[in-house]
């Protein structure tokens, strides 16, 4: 029964999804209840997941029992269960805030929400490149609908745009799949990181155009400079439930560069090994001084997160680029942080919004929040955790980065991660003393925290401390994460050259 978990956080979200879109004139409380329920469920398969993966043993699921490398494989390792579970997290708090009124405002709310939980999974779980491609399709198309979710003109504008950049995105991932299995003859992961190691030379020129064409992919998908102009919009234009859950679409291209880059380009690659990750150090540099720029820019709550998310991406892209056991363990742990806190400050900037009544999430002076005390803590940890100040979970990833850091590379990366975490720290300040020091008198009578919205806040940014309390034994899980995904060589063996009992089903 263990060896068919894996397929489970695929399988749960999609007929649960379904089972929604079928009786759509329900009433919403039946709804919920099996989003919320689905949820959970999918909380605890993926901590069970977590705990077989940190046993160190790679084991896959052949969907139909074809074997690889020529059926389809799911394949469960430390990485992609880690990341199984902290979407489920992370879902599980934007589902609560949802069901405060956030999934009335338009139709087939948890539905799609779902059906985005199957695709981001999927994406993780793969073991095969085309079956990445239909995973992000996936994906792209529930949140093409939850980002309009409610109407309105700026969310169909960001739309828009949004739906645009990814088609473009997704006719490269295909022309790309084509030109790697023209060369390799395979979409195996295992399997085409075992043919790149032995390609013919006068091959090599053209791998590489396929492999540069799918960096640009997951670097849309990862919202890297200079392609993340439509992030900002768009997460802020997107209502507070689904920009929390779009905290983790970022990182699915950052896991798309990890996976393919460390395993199919990495150091078994010959000529080809860790040919990318330069380019990607530049980029990523770059990414985190412009989202610094961009969150001292910003004139509304949401926009500040979105530009905070990009600062982030800067940041974790810097930990890939190194490709060291280290950095790699360091922006596992950092990932974790990131994820549930910029979740939680989406829900935030909108509870705020919904009580500051005409003034909204914008920065500047207006009529106070109903409830000063409860809103200012929760961004009080929201912001310190964020910024990267001691004793919360982000001043622990930054840290372990900047020491994981080789001499030759500090100067840029302290200067700058430093410097961006200067400029959050300057706009984030701003923005509290804006709301909450040089507000008029709150409406007594005004909105509240409703009590759903409460458990998604506590969920989210509630994780930073306990990630700081149990930085022990989660660091301990992102360093041997950090091990297992650079060898590259123990991947395929387990995915190649064994039937495990559970990987024949």
């Amino acid at each position: 029964m263990m060896h068919h978990l894996i397929v489970l956080p695929i399988l749960l979200p999609l007929l649960s999804g379904l089972l929604m879109l079928v009786k759509r004139d329900s009433i919403v409380l039946p709804r919920r209840a099996i989003a919320l329920t689905s949820t959970a469920a999918l909380l605890v398969i993926s901590a069970v997941l977590v705990i077989q993966s940190d046993s160190g043993e790679i084991t896959y699921y052949a969907l139909g029992d074809w074997q690889p490398p020529f059926g389809i494989v799911l394949v469960l390792d430390r990485l992609s269960a880690l990341m199984v579970c902290l979407t489920a997290f992370l879902a599980l708090g934007s589902v609560a805030y949802a069901c405060a009124g956030d999934d009335r405002k338009g139709s087939n709310f948890h539905g799609l929400f779902q059906l985005q939980l199957m695709g981001i999974n999927g994406a993780f779980l793969t073991g095969d490149m085309f079956n990445l491609f239909v995973f992000f399709e996936v994906l792209l198309i529930a949140s093409y609908s939850l980002l309009m979710h409610g109407g309105g003109k700026d969310r169909t504008q960001a739309g828009f745009h949004y739906v645009a950049l990814n088609l473009a995105g997704s006719a490269m991932f295909l022309i790309a799949l084509g030109v790697l299995y023209g060369t390799t003859g395979t979409l195996n992961m295992a399997d085409m990181s075992q043919k790149v190691a032995a390609l013919d030379p006068d091959r090599l020129g053209l791998i590489k155009a396929g492999a540069f064409l799918l960096l640009v992919v997951f670097g849309l998908k990862a919202a890297i400079l200079p392609l993340y102009f439509w992030l900002p919009r768009a997460y802020s234009s997107a209502p507070a439930p689904v920009a929390a859950l779009f905290a983790i679409m970022t990182k699915v291209g950052i896991y798309a560069i990890l996976r393919v880059y460390t395993l199919i380009f990495g150091s078994g690659a010959g000529e080809l090994a860790n040919f990318v990750q330069p380019w990607l150090w530049w980029f990523a540099l770059a990414t985190l001084a412009l989202g610094g720029l961009g969150v001292l820019s910003a004139r509304d709550l949401r926009n500040q997160v979105a530009y905070l998310i990009l600062i982030s991406v800067g940041t974790l892209l810097v930990g890939v680029s190194m490709n060291r056991e280290a950095p790699l363990a360091a922006l596992l742990y950092y990932m974790i942080h990131t994820t549930l806190v910029s979740g939680g400050l989406f829900l935030l900037a909108d509870a705020i919004g919904e009580q500051r009544g005409k003034a909204g999430a914008r920065i500047v002076p207006g009529r106070g929040v109903t409830q000063p005390a409860l809103l200012g803590l929760f961004y009080f940890i929201g912001a310190v955790t964020v910024i990267g100040l001691p004793p919360l979970s982000g001043a622990i990833g930054k840290a372990l980065l900047l020491n994981a850091a080789l001499p030759s590379e500090q100067p840029w990366l302290w200067s700058l991660l430093l410097l961006s975490s200067l400029a959050g720290l300057v706009a984030m300040a701003r923005s509290g003393s804006t709301v909450f020091w040089k507000a008029g008198r709150g409406d007594s009578d005004g909105p509240r925290l409703k009590p759903a919205m409460l458990a998604g806040l506590i969920l989210l940014l509630g994780a930073s401390p306990a990630l700081s309390i149990l930085a022990g034994p989660i660091t301990r899980f992102t360093d041997a994460s950090a091990t297992q995904l650079l060898d590259h060589d123990a991947y395929a063996e387990a995915i190649l050259s064994r039937n495990i009992a559970g990987g024949d089903s």
